[in-house]
């Protein structure tokens, strides 16, 4: 028996497929990716440099707690749906002329809590809305 040897065919790897597929799958990741620094922004909101009213009309202060508690001129609002904002709201406009609401909320409160507020001021009829804003520092 005599065996040969080959020279000249010895195997190899093609790396053409590899390399298309590799591709395929890096255009698909990149399209496919979120960016979460997009979806978190740093905002800083703006204070006011606004003198103090002088003469005030007759006002309706709600001030917005930051775990979404309400406060309607002082007085605690039982609950926190729109109804009973509305409700309590209606009561204190019976009392002023043309009143103004003044919503007064913590920074950290929820942008739902606010717009709560807002509907409940549109059901009573009160169109003369003011956010109250601190001074900023020098």
């Amino acid at each position: 028996m005599k065996f040969r040897r080959r020279t000249g065919d010895e195997p190899e790897i093609n790396l053409i497929p590899f390399i298309d597929v590799l591709l395929v799958v890096l255009i698909f990741l990149m399209m496919s990716t979120t960016y979460s620094r997009f979806t978190e922004l740093d905002i800083a909101l703006p204070t006011a440099t606004a003198e103090a009213v002088k003469d005030r009309p007759a006002e309706i202060v709600v001030v917005v707690a930051a775990d979404g508690r309400y406060v309607l001129d002082g007085k605690p609002v039982d609950g926190r749906s729109v109804e009973l904002i509305a409700a309590a709201m209606s009561n204190a406009a019976l009392q002023r002329q043309n009143p103004m609401v003044v919503i007064s909320a913590d920074a950290s409160a929820s942008h739902q809590s606010v717009i709560n507020v807002m509907d409940a001021a549109r059901r009573v009829g009160l169109s003369k809305l003011v956010f109250a804003a601190q001074k900023s520092s020098p």
